[in-house]
């Protein structure tokens, strides 16, 4: 009887350790391309033509028009890379745009303003607590936390993201 106890045990501890990781493995096609659809608020994870996976998304709380300056709470429109990732973001995971390019800053600074950054791709907040409406960043592209573990395990820093009106 211990010895089934300490089994159950074992086997108790395995399941709630692998289940609770929040980094995944992929082994499926490269994912060659994002697309984002600010309109539609989809996104779509493409291995050249084909749809490997799309997703429905929240937006900056302004989320009409292209960014243009530091707390306008839009979200960029246009071509840009992932260029890094947060494995400890306060919004789960992330990967980060490239945002700003040097159209950019210029337009910002014509404006005499900051074009701002840190714009990502994540999770919801660690602190479960998000603003009201559906679009509540402050320009990033949120996603729901078992969707962002997918696309942290999917997506490679220099994929290509284009993202429309």
């Amino acid at each position: 009887m211990r010895f089934l106890k300490c089994l159950f045990l074992i086997l108790s501890l395995a399941v709630v350790t692998g289940c609770g990781s929040k980094f995944k493995t992929y082994y499926g096609p490269e994912v060659t391309r994002v697309l984002v659809y600010k309109g539609e608020r989809k996104m779509y994870l493409l291995h050249h033509d084909e749809v490997l996976e799309s997703y429905r998304i929240d937006l900056g709380f302004a989320p009409d028009g292209h960014k243009q300056f530091e707390g306008d709470g839009r979200t960029p429109e246009g071509h840009y890379t992932i260029d890094r990732r947060n494995p400890n973001s306060a919004f789960h995971l992330s990967i980060g745009i490239s945002y700003p390019n040097a159209q950019d800053i210029a337009r910002a600074r014509e404006a005499g303003k900051q074009p701002g950054g840190d714009i990502f791709i994540h999770g919801r907040p660690n602190e479960k607590k998000r603003g009201n409406g559906p679009d509540w960043t402050a320009g990033c592209i949120s996603v729901k936390d078992r969707e962002i573990e997918d696309i942290y395990a999917m997506v490679r820093d220099g994929t290509p993201i284009s993202i429309y009106p």
